[in-house]
């Protein structure tokens, strides 16, 4: 399973109305995969949702240091390919970061992602919190 900004953003705060789905499906994964890029966005949403940035920090810190969970680093190679995912699809907002994900969700043969967002969906993926 993939787990994307808004899908970390449900694990870890438990007022998120889809906290319990997103622990669940979480435990329940056999594998956990995500990116520097994703962690990158995670602190700014976090502290714009207004949760504390020392604690958002921390989070990040315990998700790096985790056995459990494989982060891609994105480099030259995959943030290029990702940009032209971008430019092949013009006509949708998707951001640099969730087109690096779709980029690395394609080369793992992964199709479900822990997110909330409407992207994933759109680029043919399975959005496993629906709102």
């Amino acid at each position: 399973m993939f787990i994307d900004t808004s899908g970390w953003l449900c694990l870890y705060h438990k007022d998120e109305r889809e906290h319990r789905e997103a622990v669940e499906l979480y435990q329940n994964a056999r594998a956990h995969l995500t990116t520097n890029y994703v962690l990158a966005e995670f602190v700014p949403l976090a502290h714009k949702r207004g949760f504390p940035r020392a604690q958002n920090i921390k989070f990040t810190e315990r998700v790096l240091d985790s056995a459990e969970i494989e982060i891609v680093w994105i480099d030259e190679t995959l943030h290029r390919q990702a940009v032209v995912l971008m430019r092949e699809r013009a006509d949708k907002t998707y951001s640099l970061c969730d087109a690096a994900s779709f980029v690395v969700m394609r080369q793992r043969g992964i199709s479900e992602s822990l997110t909330t967002d409407k992207h994933f969906r759109q680029e043919g993926f399975v959005r496993l919190l629906e709102k």
